[in-house]
């Protein structure tokens, strides 16, 4: 190119960015236009461009990566299209046209050389310079980053700081304890867990004995729903039941009475469970005064064998409680101490499992079932262990009414080692008018003796409105024989040998009949548990099931009701008819039990043997008392043509009251349970006889005593009237099982009367 061809400024690539920086060399706005004039004043002539345009082509400058020099390359290569050849021109206007850009180092070179010239300065000069500017540039701006990155730095680690701290001091959320990250085992987690459920028992207890029970029930972690423990329905007896279906012809009664008060009552309200725990604390120090307590509490009588309450004491060494004596109710408070065979965990156990309870005193307990459990005990025992119960407590004849009540049971085991059961009835909680009930503090204290027998210290107070009781009756229940602290104990006493009798394994062999197999041992023992508590379950006044009299007006009325058995197993299914009367009779009820238990007596009595041999077959003993024990008796026809009848008997007695209660049993059935077979589908309809003392004697009145007492004799039969559960009852098998009840009434007061005479 001519030198001295100058292009115009306006035809030049602008070598300055939008942002006022010398694109050529990607510089910021360090490079300013101010800091340029002579590169842009009006007229002034560049011939940079004009000789780049004439000495590179197309085809000479390749395609380069965008970097810093983009912006001022592409402008360039798109400003000097108005420049360029016609050979560059496309001359076909629908095709795109092609762009050129300059390289880098033509770039720089024509910046430097241009510059240089203006500037006086070598283009070594210009373009070191601008390398210079561009590395000071760049270290500032790291400089700039840096700073702000330790800025954040800084921060993050305050912050990390600050959490380690938080972790430090952080708590367990569900034991409360401090936590250490990845540092705690899983053995120490279940200890931290433990000892904060120790440290809630503590806390809780502390708190309500500080009186501080107006805290919310959320407080007491230990309190749970109604669904934790499923409550058990209301089964007659705990198993005695006849399915549930309605029963028809006369009486007209079900099994499972719905209009009865504990079906009318519901589980505790979460407003209610505070008042329930403080209450059940008092209790508990009130037992244990009670239980150890002697004169002027405790008043013993003129003859020395029975203590009586002094109610004016009580009030003075009690004012709390659950308020003053209804009016109309009679107070009953007794107290007796036994050493029993069986060791104290598994006492606790009976008493607080319902199901257990129930079996052990199904002579006293008719139905029982838990509502709610508040607290199930720490330490994975019943220490603490809280629930709400209702129970209809009987006595083996229709004459005398249930008592129910609804109750808190409590359990604790206090310092010294010693456990204590306490109820009290909740009845300020849930008003009743049906209520003729209600449990003061009532329970017992176990203390652990060697050989793994218990001391037991039972205290029964109640207070009930009575007026519905017999007269036959009247004497027995006010003398503690019958809902008192004497015959829980004496019953207690007794099925803990009969306990101890199904896990012993040195069985004589001396006596024949005695069933030496372990395994049939126990069958043979359920199958008869099952059929007493049948047989407990259908004699007494329950309000589970209506007794309708059949004749007379007197106490020797028979009482009669009929039940529809279906789809039970343990019993043959049609129609039932249960048929029970009570009556007094002179004679010690020591001599009523002989002479009802003894096989060589039964035909005096025993209309269905019909004048048959009855032998025993096979025999286990139930405890010290030769009379407690479980039999296996053969009827032998006198007449030839009829089959031999098997009779399974139960018979027990201890000072508060006996029982004989029998079931005929299918042969084959027997010989299955006698080998260890399942007992649960041998079909039973158990009847017999519950023998009470009257409680006219000065000494009480009891089993064993030979005074001038009489017994108070209930008699009841279960008759399969007909197979089929839908048939109608008709009045001829009522009337033959009243003839039948009545004959055997007729033979036994017969025989004892002969006796006595």
């Amino acid at each position: 190119m001519p030198a001295g061809i100058m292009i115009p400024a306006r035809n030049m690539p602008s070598m300055i960015g939008r942002n006022g920086t010398v694109g050529g060399f990607g510089l910021s706005s360090g490079l300013s236009l101010g800091q340029q004039p002579n590169l842009m004043e009006g007229g002034h002539l560049l011939p940079l461009d004009h000789m780049a345009q004439n000495t590179t082509s197309e085809s000479d400058i390749p395609r380069i990566r965008e970097d810093e020099f983009v912006d001022s390359a592409t402008k360039s290569g798109s400003e000097n299209q108005e420049g360029a050849s016609g050979e560059d021109q496309d001359p076909r206007p629908n095709k795109k046209k092609r762009y050129h850009r300059h390289t880098q180092h033509q770039i720089q070179e024509m910046e430097a050389k241009e510059l240089s010239r203006e500037l006086g300065l070598e283009p070594l000069q210009v373009k070191f310079w601008f390398q210079n500017k561009r590395t000071q540039m760049k270290t500032q701006h790291e400089r700039h980053e840096n700073t702000q990155l330790r800025t954040e730095n800084e921060k993050l680690r305050a912050d990390n700081m600050r959490f380690r701290e938080a972790l430090s001091n952080a708590s367990c959320p569900n034991c409360g304890g401090p936590t250490a990250i990845g540092e705690m085992s899983f053995d120490e987690h279940h200890l931290r867990l433990e000892n904060a459920r120790l440290r809630e028992e503590i806390d809780r207890i502390s708190a309500i004995a500080a009186k501080y029970v107006g805290k919310p029930v959320g407080s007491y972690p230990l309190l749970s729903s109604p669904s934790s423990v499923p409550p058990r329905p209301l089964e007659l007896g705990i198993g005695g039941g006849f399915g549930g279906q309605p029963g028809g012809g006369i009486g007209g009664g079900d099994m499972y009475g719905a209009g009865d008060l504990l079906r009318s009552i519901s589980g505790p309200t979460e407003a209610d469970k505070p008042i329930i725990i403080e209450l059940a604390v008092a209790a508990m120090e009130e037992l244990i005064g009670m239980a150890q307590m002697g004169e002027p509490l405790w008043l013993t009588t003129l003859d020395g064998t029975t203590t009586v309450l002094n109610e004016d004491e009580y009030i003075r060494s009690f004012p709390r409680g659950i308020g003053p004596k209804p009016a109309g109710f009679k107070c009953e408070a007794s107290r007796e101490t036994a050493v029993v065979i069986m060791n104290h965990v598994s006492l606790v156990e009976i008493l607080m499992d319902t199901n257990q309870w129930s079996t052990v005193f199904s002579g006293i307990v008719s139905r029982a079932m838990t509502l709610e459990v508040l607290s199930t005990g720490v330490a994975g025992n019943y220490n603490g262990a809280l629930q709400v119960m209702t129970a209809e407590l009987q006595v083996p004849s229709p004459l005398v009414p249930t008592r129910e009540s609804y109750f808190v049971r409590y359990c604790k085991q206090h310092a010294d080692g010693t456990w204590a059961v306490v109820d009290v009835s909740l009845d300020n909680l849930r008003p009743s008018p049906s209520a003729r009930c209600r449990r003061r503090p009532s329970g017992c204290l176990i203390q652990e003796m060697p050989n793994g027998y218990s001391k037991v210290i039972w205290v029964e107070h109640v207070e009930v409105d009575d007026r519905g009781v017999h007269s036959l009756y009247k004497q027995l229940v006010s003398s503690g024989h019958a809902f008192g602290a004497k015959r829980w104990i004496a019953t207690l006493d007794r099925q803990c040998e009969r306990l101890a009798s199904a896990m012993a394994t040195n069985i004589p062999t001396v006596d024949v009949g005695v069933i030496t197999n372990q395994d049939g041992r126990k069958s043979m023992l359920k199958l008869a548990e099952r059929m007493v508590i049948s047989f407990c379950a259908g004699v007494s006044a329950s309000t589970a099931h209506t007794w309708t009299t059949l004749s007379g007006t007197g106490a020797d009325d028979v009482r009669v009701m009929t039940r529809k058995s279906v789809d039970d197993p343990g019993r043959p299914p049609g129609i039932v008819l249960s048929a029970a009367t009570s009556f007094w009779l002179p004679v010690p009820p020591k001599r009523v039990f002989e002479f009802l238990r003894d096989e060589n007596s039964r035909s005096e009595w025993d209309i269905l043997s019909n004048g048959g041999v009855v032998q025993e077959m096979a025999h286990i003993a139930n405890g010290r008392d030769t009379g407690n024990c479980v039999s296996l008796l053969r009827v032998n026809s006198a007449n030839s043509s009829q089959s031999n009848m098997l009779i399974l008997q139960e018979s027990c007695t201890d000072s508060t009251g006996s029982f004989v209660i029998y079931a005929p049993v299918d042969i084959v059935a027997m010989n299955v349970v006698l080998n260890g077979g399942d007992p649960d589908y041998v079909a039973l309809l158990p009847s017999g006889f519950a023998i009470l003392p009257d409680g006219t004697t000065s000494h009480g009145g009891g089993i064993g005593e030979t005074g001038p007492c009489g017994s108070l004799l209930t008699v009841a039969f279960q008759i399969l009237v007909d197979s089929v559960p839908t048939a109608k009852l008709s009045l001829g098998s009522v009337a033959t099982v009243n003839n039948l009840i009545a004959c055997t009434v007729d033979r036994i007061k017969a025989s004892l009367s002969g006796e006595v005479a």
